[in-house]
């Protein structure tokens, strides 16, 4: 897997992405607005150089200019302005005999008109404008042009813009260093967290208490439920093993010796009377095994993909069909009262049959030789299912309920593993639901409730 950006560098990246976007908003208003000011300020330069000449034409009649125009035309806005006249026949007056040529298609139409061109290979900006005026006799309009070149307002365009560059990337730079090292600081809790957690061990699974930022809040307190779940899960996992380990001692101790009793048989007949004796052995070791297995299913964490919405009554009318034989076989009767129409769960499917089966199969297993009658019965509210499991067999005191739903516990000798009621609990609970035990007066009944799947 390959490893991503540390946090400092995407906060860092976060932080200064958004400020460079903005200093090159900045940046780009300050020098369109600077050319924007040039223009203007050199537009109106040039108008007044030209006012000036055209004043002096008039007077002098071209021959001469005041020593103040002169002064504008060597340093108009810092830099030299060319200019250039010619009367109404287009005789030339004054100035430099080769004004930059105007693009405009309508130029001739205007009066006044600013523009850019080329002087001599160089860029300028040139205005030209018309005026009514009469010299040596000479009466007409008058065309006067003047112009600049733009290296003197691209000057001062740069000269108004670098200070603000200057200070926009000394900002960003300062602000950099500040951030990289104020993250580095402020990440700090982290790095304290992460050497606390280093610390620990697989044994100490306790939650995490300490001082940490609200940021992180979340991910301590989903890390602290991770943790509390892992531990229940391990603790889980060694009650199971250790349980494992108690109650299957004596079935495989006895299947171990019954198989060893088969191999020293001296005769067919006592080798198959040992044979039979070691198969029931095998298969009750399997049959505790299973329910251990069962029991530790129903009490882990359900997995996912078993989670999904089933009908409960058409689960339960499949069961009682598959009952019935069983019972008949007993000469039990057994009746299965499932008028409700439908009831939706959500859970796991299998481990539903698992419950149900259980106490059907306790009442065969538990219910004594005056066992004659089994009902299976479900009711549907507006939120519950509940199922009731009857017999009309020996029963369980009032006083040995709590024990019964007890891991291993047996009322009394029995030939069950003790874990069928504990294992219906179990997945009951698994559901959300509860289980009740009733004893009455020749009835013993289990009641299971189940919490409807929510509409969608």
């Amino acid at each position: 897997m390959t490893n991503s950006l540390s946090l400092r560098v995407r906060l860092t990246i976060v932080i200064l992405i958004p400020l460079l976007m903005i200093a090159a908003l900045v940046g780009a208003w300050a020098y369109f607005d600077a050319q924007s000011r040039a223009a203007e300020r050199f537009d109106r330069s040039l108008l007044s150089t030209a006012l000036a000449i055209s004043r002096d034409i008039a007077v002098t009649g071209g021959d001469a200019l005041s020593e103040e125009t002169r002064d504008l035309l060597r340093d108009t806005s810092g830099g030299s302005v060319f200019y250039h006249v010619y009367a109404p026949d287009g005789v030339f007056v004054t100035g430099y005999a080769t004004p930059p040529i105007s693009s405009k298609a309508n130029a001739q139409d205007l009066s006044q008109f600013y523009y850019d061109s080329t002087y001599q290979d160089l860029p300028v900006r040139a205005l030209r404008f018309t005026q009514s005026m009469s010299i040596d006799g000479w009466s007409g309009l008058y065309t006067f042009s003047v112009w600049q070149n733009t290296a003197v307002r691209d000057g001062f365009v740069q000269s108004r813009t670098r200070p603000t560059f200057l200070i926009i990337t000394s900002m960003i730079g300062a602000l950099a260093v500040i951030v990289w090292f104020g993250v580095r600081f402020g990440l700090t809790p982290l790095i304290d967290l992460e050497e606390a957690i280093a610390r620990r061990s697989a044994d100490d699974l306790a939650p995490i208490k300490r001082r940490i930022p609200n940021e992180v809040s979340g991910i301590v307190g989903r890390l602290n439920s991770l943790l509390s779940e892992l531990s229940r899960t391990l603790d889980a996992k060694n009650i199971f093993i250790s349980d494992a380990a108690h109650q299957l001692r004596n079935p495989i101790a006895g299947v171990l010796s019954l198989a060893e009793s088969l191999q020293n048989a001296q005769t067919l007949e006592d080798a198959k009377s040992r044979g039979a004796d070691l198969l029931d052995a095998a298969r009750d070791t399997g049959k505790l095994a299973n329910n251990l297995l069962t029991l530790e299913r129903a009490r882990a964490t359900p997995q996912p993909e078993s989670l999904k919405p089933f009908d409960a009554v058409v689960v339960l009318n499949a069961l009682a069909d598959r009952f019935q034989p069983r019972a008949d076989v007993r000469g039990i009767r057994f009746t299965s009262d499932l008028s409700a129409q439908s009831a939706q769960l959500f859970g796991d499917k299998v481990l539903f049959e698992q419950a149900i089966l259980n106490l059907l199969h306790n009442t065969l297993t538990h219910g004594g030789d005056d066992l004659d009658h089994i009902t299976l019965a479900a009711q549907v509210d507006d939120r519950n299912l509940t199922i009731d499991v009857s017999d009309n067999g020996k029963g369980i005191a009032p006083q040995d309920h709590e024990k019964a739903l007890s891991r291993f516990s047996q009322i009394g000798p029995s030939l069950g593993s003790g874990l069928g009621l504990p294992i219906s609990k179990a997945i009951v609970e698994a559901f959300g639901g509860a289980i009740a035990l009733q004893s009455t007066a020749g009835t013993f009944n289990v009641r299971l409730s189940f919490p409807l799947a929510l509409k969608v």
